[in-house]
């Protein structure tokens, strides 16, 4: 009879984000991230599967993707070989414990215990007298290692003698080798021993850079806990594994081989191993004994410079500390936002969706099992969108960040698509494929904004910088045949001089030339894609109504902030480059925007001025003229979403249409084959206030009706459309539930409950968050480590865990929505939308945040039990003072009442929520 292991959610232990996992070896693609911020990027199964690597072209471990974790055979390990008991692994990685994976009494107990970030897989063997502790860890600093200390303990009742090594394949080349010359790469290998471990420096390296010498040695260092070097070394796989054997039942440890190689071994022209033999030990009943590996990457090779490393590093004391140092500096680092509210795993799983943008800037959007594909690095949306949570988390480093990615702004509008490794540094497009994603535009502003209201720092829209250039033109349209290189990537004048614009020019010339490129229906044409990576095959005719929305949104958005300019810093006029007033109407001098030919003549016309330098010349603008002509922009165009897009199927339930394919006709309605329907062209008419609010009522209804799915923890991304539709994009080739193609696609599922928020229907947003929470939660659901993932697939799978644009969307929806705690051009505002639930058995919720260089402790007191739409802040306490609020529902703290207290201090601010009046009541509470 098939026995089924019982597998149970992951616990919290601690107030930290610490958990633990019964039988986590049984759920298969399960991973964790450990990482430090000078580079070293890896990944841990509970069989310590995974790989560990510095880049692209710097694997110390083979690469893996997620059907490699418990298919192959390679991966880090350690064994024990005792007499009558034979091979047993620590990290239950081989084959014979493989082959007892089914067998129900023969499977042994395996827990996972982890935190930020560090990762413990503990092992017992009953039958064996065995147990073993295998702890993980990339300290922090400025090595790339990787630590792990292996603990194998008696549990048993008679003295066991056994035979320890540890055994880690180095790979040590580029991850393109493992299709291109696998084996001819590994006669570059020059390996060596020391007397701590295995080093291997290849000679060359060949990957997509040419055939160069290679200057990176990857290593294999151990020790036993009281820094006891090993008693000798397996340094290639071949000896290692031994004729027919493998990774998994490797001859030197089957037959416990004596064969050993002393230190000063040399080995040429073979795949390297870090096969590290320890002595022989004789374990009592109930006693342990501990060992220490570090493998790494580094740039010298040299003996002097590895017994450092193997001094600082392998011994149990050293690790120890090590550990305590690196669980601080991580859990320091993330309690700069944190949230207290009436579940307390809820949050304790948002400390871990606080650390999902810190781990998208170190691995970037590749590097982890479910991402491979790219070469590292990011895109260009995936960088203003992770800048949101670092407002949220790390400030102060904000401004800067958001300065020199503006140098990736090309004049006609569209941006480099690749963030290069430094500040400023841009990278035109993937493989010299020319793309333009025509929501590329709108995200800068987005998040600028947010870090206006934040700072109140208006003066950062005066602020210059350059703009990006190459050889495409009119948004990769043409190209411009007067450019090469040697002419740089920054955009010249006339005289050959670099040309710079306000960050504000940045900002116009982004969202102006995008009202203009519409396409038959008046919409901004859809190009490349979208922010759906896979509506890529629309691009003659396809329309991206959604995004138009948000467009729509951010015109009017802008107008305020340029009224905002002239009020708060006493500006009238700006200067501005005399071809961007071609995008600008004259008050009698108007575009008719209703006619699309017009408009497209006028972007032209744009084109025209700047297609290989501009002119350097400025013309002063008035702030009012600018702030009055965005308006009327954005205006119009909310009124023509409104007027042509909103749609009511047969069922007269009515919601937006958010596309148009390449044949030109609407994506959404009634079909042959169904309903279809798309969450996106919902998310941005609701965010950018495009909807009306009974609109957006009745198109959450539709959402309910046709998106929401209870297995799929919440809102799908589009209905099943029953067609791999060629006209629309490649994400319909996918099948249906899965990525772009209808699955509850995380990103999306969080912006919507975020528009929801923002336009008052709170109890739906939250809906939308405890959804997508409570799915995760449910572990033999979603089968992946506390977080959230890209998505959730058909059979209710996380996957893509952890690199995610949605982990800085629901920080933001949690801190500014939820909790009301956001900026309004400096000042602090608080506005809570705090469901009766969120409240403690004592009536408070409470977040940690940093605003206006201050740390801040926002309580917020519900003594009443009141639901959202039932209170309203009586007054506030913050340290002495005591502030009344004479509005009905939140209320606002000037920037100078903060910035007076003291800057090393926790300030405690409390609201006071009491009943709100009726008549005052929130519209949209339910």
């Amino acid at each position: 009879m098939k026995v089924k292991e019982k597998i149970r959610t992951w616990q919290f232990t601690s107030g930290n984000g610490e958990f633990i996992l019964e039988n986590p070896d049984k759920t298969s693609c399960l991973y964790f991230p450990l990482a430090n911020e000078a580079g070293l990027m890896s990944a841990i199964t509970p069989t310590l599967h995974g790989d560990a690597k510095s880049g692209q072209n710097h694997f110390l471990l083979a690469p893996v993707s997620s059907e490699d974790l418990q298919n192959t055979r390679s991966g880090r390990n350690f064994w024990v070989y005792g007499d009558g008991i034979g091979p047993w692994s620590l990290a239950g990685n081989s084959a014979k414990q493989r082959a007892g994976c089914f067998v129900g009494e023969a499977c042994e107990a395996v827990r996972v215990e982890a935190g930020f970030l560090w990762h413990k897989v503990i092992r017992e063997n009953k039958a064996l007298g065995l147990s073993s502790a295998v702890t993980s860890f990339v300290p922090v600093g400025s090595d790339k290692v990787e630590l792990m200390k292996a603990t194998v303990t008696n549990t048993g009742e008679k003295t066991v003698a056994l035979t320890p090594t540890a055994a880690i394949p180095i790979y040590g080349r580029s991850a393109d080798n493992v299709r291109d010359h696998r084996h001819v790469t590994s006669l570059l290998h020059r390996t060596k021993t020391i007397r701590c471990g295995v080093v291997t420096k290849p000679t060359l390296s060949f990957d997509e850079r040419g055939h160069k010498p290679n200057e990176t040695a990857y290593f294999v260092l151990g020790a036993e806990g009281d820094g006891m070097a090993p008693a000798g070394f397996f340094p290639d796989l071949e000896t290692f594994t031994g004729e027919g054997g493998s990774l998994d039942w490797p001859e030197a440890v089957v037959r416990n081989s004596r064969d050993l190689l002393p230190a000063g071994t040399r080995v040429e022209g073979f795949e390297a191993m870090g096969g590290i033999r320890f002595r022989d030990i004789a374990l009592e009943p109930g006693e342990s004994k501990s060992y220490i590996v570090a493998i790494g990457i580094g740039i010298a090779d040299t003996t002097t410079e590895l017994e450092r490393l193997a001094a600082g590093y392998c011994s149990e004391e050293s690790f120890d500390k090590l550990l305590e140092k690196n669980k601080k500096y991580w859990e320091e680092k993330l309690s700069k936002l944190s949230f207290h509210s009436g579940d307390t795993d809820f949050d304790q799983w948002m400390k871990w969706v606080t650390l999902q943008p810190v781990l998208r800037r170190i691995y970037g959007c590749s590097f982890l099992p479910h991402h491979d594909y790219g070469r590292g690095g990011r895109g260009w949306r995936d960088l203003w969108q992770d800048c949101l949570a670092l407002l949220l988390i790390e400030p102060v480093e904000v401004r800067n960040l958001l300065l020199n990615n503006y140098a990736g702004v090309r004049i006609d509008g569209s941006n480099a698509t690749i963030i290069g490794s430094g500040p400023g540094e841009f990278i035109a497009d993937r493989n010299s494929i020319p793309r333009v994603w025509m929501d590329h535009g709108a995200w800068p502003f987005l998040t600028t904004k947010l870090y206006l209201d934040q700072s109140g720092d208006l003066a950062f829209l005066l602020e210059e910088q350059t703009f990006f250039k190459d050889s495409n033109i009119r948004r990769c349209k043409a190209k411009d045949m007067l450019w090469d290189e040697t002419q740089g990537s920054r955009q010249l004048d006339n005289e050959g001089s670099i040309y710079k614009g306000s960050i504000l020019e940045h900002i116009l010339i982004q969202n102006l030339t995008a009202f203009y490129n519409v396409g038959q229906h008046n919409c901004i044409k859809l190009e490349g894609a979208d922010w759906n990576d896979g509506l890529d095959m629309a691009r003659d005719k396809g329309e991206s109504v959604a995004f138009s929305a948000m467009y729509a949104g951010n015109l009017m958005a802008l107008s305020k902030l340029v009224k905002a300019l002239e009020t708060r810093l006493g500006i009238h006029n700006i200067d501005i480059a005399q071809e961007v007033w071609v995008l600008l109407d004259h008050p009698q001098i108007q575009t008719d925007y209703d006619s699309v030919e017009e408009k497209n003549k006028k972007l032209a016309q744009y084109f025209d001025l700047c297609t290989h330098r501009v002119s350097g010349k400025k013309t002063g603008l008035s702030l009012k003229r600018l702030a009055d002509d965005l308006e009327r922009k954005g205006t119009w165009l909310i009124n023509h979403i409104r007027c042509n897009e909103w749609l009511e199927n047969a069922e007269g339930i009515g919601w937006f249409n958010g596309y148009y394919d390449n044949a030109g006709e609407r994506l959404e309605g009634d079909s042959e084959t169904g309903v279809r329907m798309t969450l996106t062209g919902q998310t941005f008419t609701t965010m950018g206030n495009v909807a009306t609010d009974e609109q957006v009522g009745m198109l959450a209804a539709a959402c309910d009706r046709y998106l929401k799915d209870a297995k799929v923890g919440g809102y799908r991304l589009n209905t099943d459309f029953h067609e791999v539709k060629l006209n629309m994009g490649r994400c319909f080739g996918f099948a249906f539930g899965h990525k772009e193609n209808g699955a509850m696609f995380s990103h999306m599922a969080v912006m919507y409950g975020n528009a929801l928020y923002k336009r008052g229907f709170a109890r739906q947003g939250f809906e939308v968050i405890n959804g997508i929470y409570g799915h995760c939660r449910d572990f033999e659901k979603s089968r992946i480590y506390p977080g959230i993932p890209e998505y959730i697939n058909e059979k209710g799978r996380g996957m893509y865990h952890y690199l995610t644009g949605s982990a800085s969307w629901l920080l933001l929806t949690l801190l500014n929505e939820a909790y009301g705690v956001k900026g309004r051009l400096g000042n602090l505002a608080l506005e809570p939308k705090l469901m009766r639930q969120q409240f403690d058995e004592a009536g408070e919720a409470s977040v940690y945040t940093a605003f206006a260089g201050r740390q801040l402790r926002v309580v917020y007191k519900n003594p009443d039990g009141l639901d959202y739409g039932e209170y309203r802040i009586r007054a506030v306490q913050m340290g002495d003072a005591l502030l009344e609020n004479a509005g009905v529902g939140g209320m606002e703290i000037e920037r100078d009442k903060l910035t007076a207290l003291p800057p090393d201090e926790l300030i405690h601010i409390v609201a006071v929520l009491e009943p709100m009046l009726q008549e005052a009541g929130v519209e949209h509470a339910g």
